[in-house]
């Protein structure tokens, strides 16, 4: 029984410690990617898990690293490409501290004696870059850049950069930068807002690129009129559109992050997949933002700001860092969030993970990241550490993909995609990159299904088009058939409706029928100053063909909910046939009682039921454009979609002209009188709208009222 008893203990101490380390390191984070559920933007996306493509390999202490003076909040991190020396700016104690590859510390650089032969030191250099030549530091409070070779050995000083485009008064703080194959520098300074400063490699200054986008302050321009010279001057140094970190690719392309965009602005950016407030910039040496964003969402940070993963409360991401990866893919880091956003060289989302708090692999206060290898790096400004993260079997695969893809190895990457569809079902890049191999091969319908199960209409479209063409090769006399019937078909209807429109002008319009009333919207359509005289004065329209107008359209929208082709409804949403007639219907209607009670004050000669005829008869554009259009939608590409908007356009503004002529001509009134009649109308529609909202919620209260007193009195008896 003893051994027995010290068994179950044992066991119970087991389980309970291997709970606990699962839960540790299961807590660390969990990785995960968005993908598009419907409508745009954010609206139209939701997170799901994803397998773990970088998890948490060992963390480097000051300890660790071999130092006798700890690190205190450090502030850059950079791992060399060419010998992955890793390179730490330690602001706080005047120095920059290089490590082997492997973490161990191999020298410091922090006094020097300097090109004029005078003892200098660092001083709250904030960032470092190194190349296979030398090692870069921004020495940001001595306002310069310091150079030199990869012993440590000081080679020169780039002073403060002089040039009239410089506001006067303006202060040099390098915070970062980076050199391209050619020498020439990029450097931030936190206090400059005009832009990346660019110099030759000579240290000579040769412009800003890439100067952000402000939003203007209506309330902040008008304010201006009442503040001092200083105030004014105040304002224009406080304009927050300064970037804070850089990087750079193989290709001499500068990317360039920043935190100080207005939070509504950034989240429209990523939604509408945007450059000009986006947190996140790609720019080619002209300074224009070259970054592609492909993606069902724009690359820059957390999709949904305040109800994402952890991100209760927190708003937009606050991006601080940027980092280039293997083939094509880079990553941003969020402050507020602890997280780390990897997308590929299309601005593709490819993961998320991270997240704050104290368990293995999370980050108190993240302040940089870099690639070393296949590794990611990054560093805690609160706990002065860097957490180091390994590539899983998941990322190689994703990696090799993407490799792959770059060297057209098309084949090899179906292979790949497919891998990855097996341990992530959710992830759309590979449907997309399967997509892409079948559409080479000339397997177009089959491209397609790969390119619907990942919403991308982009793609589909272009796999649609070369489908459509082979169609249109096979059966090139069907269209020109078609086309020709249409037009047959079109021209008999018109004559047979003249020729009625015709007889029922001599007859009169007291004797005709349902049938003469519906030919006779033709009528008005094409004539509508006549139409709508005759119509009032001659009774060539009834209520009940009006009414039945009023229904087609409403069943020409209907028929627009459901009968749209897949790259115009990607989703297969559906439209609510009741909200769909009541869109129609509750807009005329209020117009109808507003018109009427406004022109009866102003010797409108229209009755209601004259107003209501007009606005139903102005409504038959709508129908042969909406059903035909909504059938085209299933035969065009994306770019077709351009003529329809247009065409949807034309018939709308059919509808308003056959409107407002019509009104002006029952209620004989002026040009100008009918405009300022109009105008009042569409104010009066809006009245009547908050007076009915304003009723319905006073009924409401009464309804509660009267039901609370209910419930007490069924308490009470």
């Amino acid at each position: 029984m003893k051994i027995l008893a010290r068994f179950l203990v044992l066991l119970l101490v087991a389980v309970i410690f291997g709970g606990v380390a699962v839960s540790a390191s299961s807590a660390a984070y969990t990785t995960y990617v968005y993908v598009p559920s419907g409508g745009s933007g954010s609206s139209g996306s939701f997170s799901v898990d994803s397998p773990d493509a970088y998890v948490p390999e060992q963390i480097m202490t000051s300890a660790s690293m071999g130092l006798e003076v700890p690190l205190e909040s450090p502030t850059d991190l950079f791992a060399d490409p060419t010998d992955g020396k890793i390179y730490i700016a330690d602001p706080s104690n005047n120095r920059i501290v290089i490590l082997t590859p492997d973490g161990k510390l191999d020298f410091t650089i922090s006094q020097f004696v300097n090109v004029w032969g005078v003892p200098d030191g660092l001083n709250g250099a904030r960032g470092v870059y190194a190349d296979d030549r030398s090692i870069y530091v921004a020495d940001t409070e001595k306002n310069r850049v310091v150079v030199f070779d990869k012993e440590g050995n000081h080679q020169r000083i780039i002073v403060q950069p002089e040039s009239e485009v410089f506001p006067e008064g303006a202060v040099y703080k390098p915070i970062n930068l980076v050199i391209d194959r050619s020498g020439r520098f990029y450097v931030v300074s936190s206090t400059t807002n005009q832009g990346i400063i660019t110099m030759s490699s000579a240290g000579e200054f040769q412009g800003f690129i890439g100067a952000q986008k402000a939003v203007a302050d209506p309330f902040a321009i008008f304010w201006r009129n009442f503040q001092t010279r200083e105030q004014r001057a105040a304002t224009i140094r406080n304009v927050s559109t300064e970037y804070n970190n850089i990087a750079i690719d193989e290709d001499g392309f500068v990317y360039v992050t920043t935190s100080s965009i207005d939070p509504g602005q950034q989240q429209s950016a990523i939604q509408s997949r945007a450059g000009d407030y986006a947190p996140v910039k790609r720019l080619n040496p002209q300074g224009s933002d070259v970054l592609r964003r492909s993606g069902h969402v724009g690359p820059g940070g957390e999709v949904f700001a305040g109800m994402g993963r952890g991100t209760f409360g927190k708003g937009p991401s606050k991006i601080i860092d940027v980092a280039l990866g293997p083939e094509g893919t880079w990553s941003i880091i969020d402050e507020l969030r602890g997280k780390v956003y990897t997308y590929d060289e299309d601005g593709r989302m490819l993961f998320i993970f991270g997240d704050e708090g104290l368990y293995f692999g999370n980050m108190q206060s993240i302040q940089a990241i870099t690639y070393q290898g296949d590794k990611i790096m990054l560093l805690d400004k609160t706990t002065s550490n860097i957490t180091t993260y390994k590539r899983t079997p998941y990322g190689d695969v994703l990696i090799d993909a993407l490799a792959s893809n770059r060297r057209r190895e098309y084949d090899k990457s179906v292979e790949h995609w497919q891998e990855i569809l097996k341990r992530n079902i959710n992830f759309n890049l590979s449907y997309i990159g399967i997509g892409k191999s079948l559409h080479r091969d000339g397997a177009y319908l089959e491209a397609m299904e790969q390119f619907k199960l990942a919403w991308d209409t982009i793609n589909y479209s272009n796999s649609f088009k070369q489908y459509r063409k082979l169609w249109i090769e096979n059966y090139v006399i069907v269209i020109p058939l078609g086309i020709v019937a249409f037009v047959i078909l079109l021209s008999q209807f018109l004559k047979y409706a003249t020729r009625i429109n015709t007889k029922d002008q001599i007859r009169g319009g007291r004797r005709l029928k349902l049938k003469s009333h519906m030919y006779y919207g033709i009528y008005i359509i094409f004539h509508p100053f006549d139409g709508f005289w005759d119509m009032k004065q001659e009774k060539r329209g009834s209520m009940l063909a009006a009414t039945l107008y009023l229904i087609m359209t409403c069943l020409a929208y209907i028929f627009q909910g459901v009968g749209r082709g897949y790259i115009a409804n990607p989703f297969g949403y559906g439209r609510n046939f009741i909200a769909e007639s009541f869109a129609i219907i509750v807009p005329l209607a209020l117009f109808v009682v507003a018109n009427w009670c406004l022109t009866t004050l102003f010797d409108g000669e229209g009755s209601m039921k004259d107003v209501y005829m007009v606005a139903c008869y102005s409504l038959i554009p709508l129908i042969p454009v909406t059903v035909i259009g909504t059938l085209m939608t299933n035969v065009m590409i994306r770019e077709e979609f351009a003529i329809l908007a247009m065409v949807e356009t034309l018939a709308y503004t059919w509808l308003g002209m056959l409107l407002f002529f019509g009104v002006m001509v029952i209620h004989d009134y002026s040009l100008g009188k009918n405009v300022a009649t109009m105008i009042g109308s569409i104010v009066g529609m809006a009245f009547i709208m908050f007076i009915a909202v304003l009723f319905s919620a006073l009924l409401m209260r009464i309804v509660r009222f009267i039901q609370a007193i209910y419930i007490e009195m069924s308490y009470r008896f």
